[in-house]
């Protein structure tokens, strides 16, 4: 029998994938559980066109992330915390002050989760801060942090 992966199924193959496998393993256990559909034409055609849709959307999501990249590397961003006489913040900066600072000075919505911070800023000066957009795409934001 041959069917159309939709999940990834140890022992068979990876989501997407048309595999030959036994009658019975294919129509009791794979079918059932949504785990495979069998590979007929209307099937194949249905899986094309949703690869396709896909492919598009991820295309896209690239070139938008290219665009929010170039924007975050090519300005700095400046946030203001009460610090000490030796530059040590009361406080910190978290990645949830990043994005609020984003958000106001670039007009960008940035997920929090995707600013990488080994550890919460406690320091006032110039800082550098990964941002991940996505697969592949990561931006390097200069972060100015200043007394207030």
């Amino acid at each position: 029998m041959r069917v159309i992966l939709l999940e990834n199924v140890d022992g068979v193959g990876k989501k997407g994938e048309t595999r030959d496998v036994r009658n019975g393993y294919g129509r009791n256990f794979l079918v059932p559980r949504g785990l495979a559909m069998p590979a007929t034409s209307g099937n194949l055609k249905k899986v094309q066109e949703q690869a396709k849709t896909i492919m598009g959307k991820r295309e896209k999501d690239l070139k938008t992330a290219a665009v929010v990249k170039e924007r975050l590397e090519a300005t700095p961003l400046i946030i203001k915390k009460k610090s000490g006489l030796d530059g040590k913040l009361f406080g910190s900066v978290t990645a949830k002050d990043v994005v609020e600072a984003a958000k106001l000075a670039l007009d960008l919505e940035i997920d929090r989760r995707a600013i990488r911070l080994d550890e919460p800023i406690k320091t006032t000066g110039l800082h550098t801060v990964e941002v991940h957009l996505e697969r592949g795409v990561e931006a390097q934001l200069r972060l100015e942090v200043e007394e207030e």
